[in-house]
């Protein structure tokens, strides 16, 4: 199989409280498990083997929705599980800091502009930050499993950070209290990790 699921650097318990044990145990290895293995099914009956996600994703309007579907869920929660983790929060540095800050004012503004993006997508879906290909950041939000490497995002670029709005990445521990799992969110981003991707 071309693409395959990855392990984390923590324990499932690392991001406690914020985000308990067993959503964490149940996003990974039951919902990416899942997207993981329908993502290469779906590659190879499109024909689309040796292509990489983000080539596909380039022209994935022209693919059939499997590929669409279970790509967004397989790339969408790499990147989840890569800038979130144990000892995170606080506030980024650096050239990350400096592009919040020039494109939102303010890195308040920032986290009010994302928190917004994500309890206001309607059903499931994601929110982003994202580096625009003049190099300027952008918050955007995206439907299902969709995200801003496709060629029908509404907004396109290279994804930094996002959060995962679908209910399985929450219920267990916030029920329908989203705005709760979205401020506890920032207590767990590896701001270090978002800012690899500059």
């Amino acid at each position: 199989m071309s693409f395959q699921l990855p392990d984390l650097n923590y324990d499932y318990s690392a991001l406690e409280p914020y985000i308990d044990a067993r959503t964490m145990e149940i996003h990974h290895s039951k919902h990416h498990a899942a997207y993981t293995a329908n993502f290469n099914k779906a590659v190879e009956s499109a024909g689309l083997e040796g292509k990489t996600a983000e080539e596909i994703f380039a022209s994935v309007s022209s693919a059939p929705a499997g590929v669409r579907n279970n790509g967004g869920g397989f790339y969408n929660h790499n990147l989840y599980w890569s800038v979130i983790g144990p000892g995170g929060g606080g506030t980024p540095t650096g050239a990350l800091l400096d592009g919040i800050n020039s494109a939102f004012g303010s890195f308040d503004e920032f986290k009010t502009q994302f928190s917004t993006a994500a309890a206001t997508r309607f059903g499931s879906g994601w929110a982003w930050l994202v580096k625009k290909d003049d190099g300027s950041l952008v918050v955007t939000s995206t439907p299902n499993q969709d995200n801003p490497l496709m060629d029908l995002a509404e907004v396109k670029g290279t994804p930094l950070l996002n959060i995962d709005v679908w209910e399985h990445a929450y219920y267990l521990k916030y029920q329908n209290r989203r705005p709760e799992y979205i401020e506890a969110f920032w207590n767990v981003i590896n701001w270090e990790a978002v800012a690899k991707g500059l």
